[in-house]
């Protein structure tokens, strides 16, 4: 339980059967983070991959990515899900604002946008967050990759990757102007 605005709420997220209920009729909402490292210039030098075991059994590179949850900012969710993924000592640098660099549009059919998620319809806001300090992904998380912005976008990676997230991640890079 919390106090926000002076009312007591519940904090969290709904039960499975409810959550599975309410994916089939509404859109989630999601953040996504493309973890990077900058030079003092603020130009990308690495690019943050997370690799997966996924549920189907298949391994495979992705972004900081989760649920935001009710009466939870996006900020919050951020904060949150890039300590889950990368550790409490990863020093990330939130946007100072709140709008996403791209919006994507997961949804269950992959031939609709690019994003595929077989479980529901989501909508997911990208951001660029640099991570100064210590990644350390947790034992869910097979390893943390820092790729420069070519090897994060080149063919065999791009292949490694599921969801649609490597197309967030060149996405990412062309708004920051370094899509190689």
């Amino acid at each position: 339980m919390s106090i926000h605005d002076g009312l007591e709420t519940s904090v969290g997220w709904l039960e499975e059967r409810t959550l599975d209920a309410v994916r089939g009729q509404v859109p989630m909402v999601y953040v996504e983070a493309v973890p990077v490292r900058i030079d003092h210039l603020g130009r990308i030098e690495r690019v943050g991959l997370l690799l997966r075991a996924q549920a189907d059994g298949t391994v495979s590179r992705a972004v900081v990515s989760g649920r935001v949850l009710y009466r939870e900012t996006l900020r919050d969710a951020l904060w949150r899900h890039l300590n889950k993924d990368l550790g409490p000592d990863a020093a990330p640098h939130l946007p100072t604002g709140v709008a996403p660099f791209t919006v994507a549009e997961y949804f269950p059919d992959p031939d609709i946008s690019g994003f595929h998620d077989p479980r529901h319809h989501a909508v997911a806001l990208g951001y660029i967050v640099p991570c100064d300090g210590d990644c350390r992904p947790p034992d869910n998380v097979l390893d943390l990759s820092w790729l420069t912005p070519k090897e994060a976008t080149s063919p065999g990676i791009a292949a490694e990757m599921s969801s649609g997230h490597g197309r967030l991640v060149r996405r990412a890079l062309a708004y920051a102007g370094q899509l190689p």
